[in-house]
């Protein structure tokens, strides 16, 4: 019984290890979580985004290093990150589709999309016809027609957003060697 308790503390004793002195930028997926989960403050209410996010669709935001890695830049396990979001200017989801739906006749969604002309053209045409804002509702509630500014709109953090792939001259697949 005692040589069991013997290499049960030996086994303990064999696998504590040190803190490994690391520079944080630098670690991999696995070894790191962002954002930390024990802050609370990560999300904007307000935008339902990461805090912060500007205009080139980045912020920084507060990440944890996994177990015995410490980072050189803070001296602890925390360290800051550039993590990808979408940046908002206060348009909701929301109110623009009750516009289309209700006002899109007058053109008031386009009003407020920041499309005035096809706002005007709407208007004096009544919807082209209605057509043109049954057209607008379902461009809308794709989330194919945005804000005028580019930015994307405000929906619930795990609500139903929608990331656009386009295809363009720089995008395209390259031929590997061993194809």
């Amino acid at each position: 019984m005692y040589w069991l308790l013997t290499l049960l503390i030996l086994l303990l004793y064999t696998t504590t290890s040190q803190q490994i002195n690391a520079d944080c930028n630098d670690l991999l997926m696995g070894q790191f979580m962002c954002p930390d989960p024990s802050r609370n403050d990560h999300i904007d209410p307000k935008t339902q985004q990461l805090r912060g996010c500007t205009k080139d669709n980045r912020a920084r935001v507060w990440c944890i290093a996994a177990n015995e890695i410490n980072c050189t830049e803070t001296g602890n396990s925390t360290f800051t990150r550039e993590m990808p979001c979408k940046w908002t200017n206060g348009y909701h989801l929301d109110t623009t589709l009750l516009l289309s739906v209700f006002l899109g006749m007058f053109g008031v969604d386009r009003f407020y999309l920041g499309y005035p002309g096809i706002g005007l053209l709407k208007f004096c045409t009544l919807g082209g016809m209605f057509l043109g804002q049954l057209i607008d509702i379902i461009l809308i509630a794709l989330q194919v027609v945005g804000p005028a500014d580019g930015s994307a709109y405000v929906i619930p953090y795990y609500g139903a957003g929608i990331h656009i792939v386009r295809s363009d001259n720089t995008t395209y697949r390259l031929p590997r060697d061993d194809w």
